[in-house]
């Protein structure tokens, strides 16, 4: 019975092979928003400010195999970080198979849609207001913290 569930279902991130674990991406990109972290609390705060190497249509990276080194703050998800995954939202697929929870309706693996991420309004092209090369520094992410409850809840 086991071996009819899907590989997200049966397996634990650690033993998924590379094109299993990339599949997981439901390509939301909520992850490429800047984020602030209070140094005192370890809470997150997301910003409205998105990677410039963000696709506005296809809400995929332009560059993403040489994304860590052209912008060296792009965090690569690998599954020896899964403890560390609380900073993701709580949509994130990675997230929820780690946390044992199922993937949604609207999740590529599941609709059978690459775009469904898009299609449902669930994607960080409705959240996002600019883009990192647009502002002036790093400084200038706290103008743009959004209200909490913002990121989608899955």
């Amino acid at each position: 019975m086991t071996e009819q569930l899907p590989f997200w279902q049966r397996k634990k991130l650690h033993e998924m092979n590379h094109e299993e674990w990339e599949s997981l991406c439901d390509g939301c990109a909520l992850c490429c928003l800047h984020k602030i972290e209070d140094e005192d609390t370890d809470e997150i705060f997301y910003t409205s400010v998105v990677c410039h190497l963000l696709d506005d249509e296809t809400c995929r990276c332009t560059r993403y195999q040489e994304r860590t080194v052209l912008v060296p703050s792009c965090v690569q998800l690998r599954p020896q970080d899964v403890s560390e995954f609380h900073w993701l939202p709580p949509s994130c697929a990675y997230r929820l198979v780690h946390e044992g929870q199922p993937l949604p309706d609207r999740h590529p693996l599941v609709s059978g849609r690459k775009d469904s991420m898009i299609e449902s309004g669930m994607s960080v092209l409705n959240v996002y207001e600019i883009k990192d090369d647009e502002i002036e520094c790093d400084d200038d992410l706290v103008d743009f913290v959004m209200e909490e409850g913002i990121i989608f809840r899955g």
